[in-house]
C-alpha cells in the first residue's frame, strides 16, 4: 500500500511514555507505567488462563462425560478460540464509536455468563457452548488491550510495551496448569470455572477503578456502517497489515496445536508424565517469557524487522529439527530433546509474533479499534482452525505437531516476504 493511504497518527502519538488521561476525562487518575503494563498483560492473559488452567482437567472431564475419543476434549480449546475470533470483529468497531471502557465491561459480563453456564452444566455439548460464550466475552480483552496500547504508543515504543505485557502474561501458562492441578486436589474441575469467574470480577474492578478512557475524541468514529466500513477497508487493503496478520495466524496455529495436544503429549499418551505435566508445560512457557523480556530489551536497538525476521527463520529451523527427531525416534524422541526443541520454537515465536503484531498495527493508528478487531479476529480464527486440524491428527506420536510447526512456519515466511515485497531485515521505522 502506498504511503498516501496510511492513516495519520496524532502528533502526540510519538511520545515514548504513556499519555495522561484522554481528553474528555479531566481529573481522571490513570495507571503509571508498571501498573499500565500489568493491567494490559492481565487483560491479554485472561485468554491463556482460561485455556491452560483447564488442561490438567482434561482427563477428569473426559471421564465425567464418558467421552470415548480423547481428541474430543480438545474441542473445549478450539470452541473457546472460535468465540474469541468471531467476537473480535465486533468489539473493535463498536469501541471506536462508544469508547474502550463500556465495551470491555460488556465483554467481561459475557465471559462471566459463560463461566457460570460451564460451572453448572451436566452436558458436554452445553459445556462446549459455554466455552464459546466465554471466548466471545474474552475477545473484548484481547481486542481492547491492543487498542489501548495503540491509543497511547506507536512504533518501537508500542513493540516494547507489547513485549513487556507479553512477558508478564506469559507467566500465566507457567502457573496456570499447576493452579489447575492444585484446584483438582481440593475438588472437581468445576472449581476451575469458579477461578475464571473470580478473574473476570477482579478485572472488572481493577480496570473500572484505574483505567480512564483512552480513545481520543479526534479518533472517535460516528456510528454508521459507512464509517466502520471505511475503517475495515483501510485495514483490509493495507498490504503490510494483511501480510503480517496472516503470518501471525499461521504461527499461532502451531501454538494452538501444541496447547490443544499438550495434555496428550506430556500427561497421558506419549511421555506419560501424569502429575508432572504442569512442570513440563511451565518450562516451555518460561522460555517464552524470557524471550519476551529479551525482545522488549532489544527492539529499540535492533528494530522490529531484524528481530522478527530472524525469529521466523529460526522458528522454521526448529520445526525442521522437530520433524527430523520425530522420524528418527518413530514419533517419540527423548523427552529432554523434544522439550528443548519445542522450547526453542516457542522462544523464537515470542521474538516474532509481538513484533509482527506491532508492524501490522503501525499504519492503522486512526482506526486502532477496528484494526485490532479485524486483525485479532482473523488471526484467532485462523489459529483455531489450523490448531484443530493439526491437533485432531494426533496419533500417539509428536510427528503431526512437528509437521505443523515446520509447514505453518514456512507458509508464514512466504506472507512476510509478500508484506515486505521480497525483502527481509529491511529499514526500521
Amino acid at each position: 500500500m502506498s504511503q498516501s493511504h496510511r492513516a495519520p497518527a496524532p502528533a502526540s502519538a510519538s511520545a515514548s511514555r504513556p499519555r495522561g488521561p484522554a481528553p474528555g476525562q479531566p481529573g481522571a487518575v490513570g495507571p503509571g507505567f508498571v501498573e499500565f503494563v500489568a493491567l494490559i498483560a492481565l487483560l491479554m492473559g485472561m485468554t491463556a488462563f482460561s485455556i491452560d488452567n483447564l488442561l490438567p482437567a482434561f482427563g477428569a472431564i473426559r471421564a465425567d462425560f464418558a467421552l470415548e475419543n480423547a481428541n474430543h476434549v480438545q474441542v473445549m480449546v478450539y470452541a473457546y478460540l472460535i468465540g474469541i475470533g468471531g467476537a473480535q470483529f465486533f468489539y473493535g468497531p463498536i469501541s471506536d464509536v462508544l469508547g474502550r471502557r463500556p465495551i470491555l465491561f460488556a465483554g467481561l459480563a459475557v465471559y462471566a455468563l459463560g463461566s457460570l453456564i460451564a460451572l453448572f452444566t451436566r452436558d458436554f455439548n452445553v459445556l462446549i457452548v459455554a466455552r464459546l460464550i466465554q471466548g466471545m466475552g474474552a475477545a473484548a480483552g484481547r481486542v481492547l488491550a491492543i487498542a489501548i496500547v495503540r491509543d497511547r504508543f506507536e512504533g518501537r515504543d508500542m513493540a516494547r510495551i507489547m513485549s513487556l505485557s507479553m512477558m508478564v502474561f506469559l507467566t500465566v501458562p507457567i502457573i496456570a496448569p499447576a493452579l489447575g492441578s492444585l484446584i483438582l486436589v481440593f475438588g472437581s474441575w468445576h472449581l476451575i470455572f469458579v477461578a475464571m469467574l473470580l478473574l473476570a470480577l477482579a478485572l472488572f474492578a481493577w480496570f473500572g477503578l484505574r483505567m480512564p478512557e483512552t480513545l481520543h475524541p479526534e479518533y472517535r468514529i460516528p456510528f454508521s456502517m459507512r464509517s466502520i466500513g471505511k475503517a475495515a477497508m483501510l485495514t483490509l487493503t493495507t498490504r503490510r497489515s494483511v501480510g503480517y496478520a496472516v503470518a501471525i495466524g499461521l504461527m499461532m496455529g502451531s501454538l494452538m496445536a501444541y496447547v490443544g495436544s499438550a495434555s496428550q503429549v506430556f500427561q497421558t499418551d506419549v511421555y506419560r508424565l501424569g502429575n508432572l505435566f504442569p512442570i513440563a508445560f511451565a518450562a516451555v512457557a518460561g522460555i517464552m517469557a524470557v524471550a519476551s523480556f529479551l525482545n522488549a530489551s532489544l527492539v529499540h536497538r535492533l528494530g522490529m524487522r531484524r528481530l522478527s525476521h530472524a525469529g521466523i527463520l529460526g522458528f522454521i529451523a526448529a520445526g525442521g529439527l522437530m520433524v527430523a527427531s520425530s522420524v528418527i525416534w518413530d514419533g517419540k524422541p527423548p523427552l529432554v530433546l523434544f522439550c528443548g526443541l519445542v522450547a526453542a520454537g516457542q522462544f523464537l515465536f515470542a521474538l516474532t509474533v509481538p513484533n509482527f503484531n506491532s508492524m501490522a498495527m503501525e499504519p492503522l493508528g486512526a482506526v486502532a479499534g477496528t484494526a485490532s478487531s479485524f486483525i485479532g479476529g482473523f488471526t484467532t480464527l485462523l489459529a483455531a482452525v489450523l490448531g484443530f486440524v493439526v491437533g485432531s491428527n494426533f496419533d500417539g506420536t509428536v510427528l503431526p505437531l512437528a509437521l505443523g510447526y515446520l509447514v505453518l512456519g514456512a507458509i508464514a515466511l512466504l506472507f512476510v516476504l509478500w508484506a515486505e515485497k521480497g525483502k527481509l531485515f529491511g529499514h526500521q521505522p
